[in-house]
């Protein structure tokens, strides 16, 4: 099987990467921005029409779309996270290679949620942000296309490399200056917020087993269980041998909770099981 990964240089997609080439049966071209990307695409600024003359020459079975932004304004956000997936599906349209594609999706399309709540699959999404739009309109953009394709809502990965955006990096990042520094307190905001924490290692093998599927629409990619900030950071300071005090900061709204993800034929997307507990993760920071 051939398959095509977009976004192989980023977080995630450098995960799926190696889950992709550890399978015999995968043919794996990566088609990015990076100089060390097999072909140099930018879906942001790329016409549909260059890319579909890609696809005729690679004939893909699979187009798996990890690229995308968290960062910036409303414009950079639409551009990449949207008007992307727009150029993906329209040059799939156009190609005759008939690809089934896997599109990752985000659990903030969802918008916030109520504490001790799950969001499923057929909640009506909600974002309360450009990134959750920006994210959600490009899930209509794959649903509304006819093509062979299956959304995953990712909720928040975590594991070896997180960035220092995400909440978890950001928790680390304010860490190694205190002490580094010999600072004998922390001030931390949005403790009070809770997060379902999926590792990045579980969501490779999801979009592994979803481009083995013949699974549509949207699937929730998660634990399904809920961890608040505050706890994370504990762990992570018992982890890291901080001994200073850690004092919160009023934080915002919780974020959604997934649901565990369903079965795609033999293949459970995210083993509720086998994710890694927070004290395992935190030490992968």
């Amino acid at each position: 099987m051939r398959v095509l990964l977009i976004g192989a240089n980023g977080y995630l997609g450098r995960f799926v990467a190696d889950r992709l080439l550890a399978d015999p049966a995968v043919q794996l071209t990566a088609l990015g921005r990076g100089d060390d990307a097999d072909v140099r695409f930018d879906l942001a600024t790329g016409s549909p029409g260059a890319l579909t003359r890609f696809l005729d020459a690679v004939h893909p079975g699979v187009v798996v779309n990890c690229a995308g932004t968290t960062r910036g304004g409303a414009r950079e956000l639409t551009r990449h996270n949207t008007v992307a997936v727009a150029t993906v599906c329209e040059a799939l349209r156009r190609s005759g290679c008939g690809a089934r594609l896997v599109q990752i999706g985000c659990g903030s399309e969802y918008g916030p949620s109520q504490p001790g709540s799950s969001t499923a699959e057929d909640a009506v999404p909600r974002p309360g942000g450009p990134y959750g739009v920006s994210k959600l309109a490009a899930t209509e953009l794959v649903l509304g296309s006819g093509l062979d394709a299956v959304v995953l809502r990712v909720f928040s990965p975590v594991g070896p490399g997180t960035p220092a955006g995400s909440p978890l990096g950001r928790l680390a990042e304010a860490m190694r200056r205190a002490m580094q520094s010999g600072d004998a307190e922390l001030k931390l905001g949005g403790l009070g917020t809770q997060r379902d924490f999926v590792d990045v290692r579980d969501v490779a093998r999801a979009v592994h087993a979803a481009s083995l599927s013949a699974a549509q629409g949207v699937i929730n990619i998660g634990s399904g269980r809920a961890v608040r900030l505050r706890d994370a950071a504990g762990i992570l300071a018992r982890v890291a041998g901080y001994g200073g005090a850690l004092n919160e900061l009023d934080g915002p709204p919780h974020s959604p909770v997934g649901t565990p993800a369903r079965l795609l034929g033999r293949h459970r997307l995210a083993d509720r099981n086998g994710c890694l507990g927070m004290k395992k993760a935190m030490a992968l920071l």
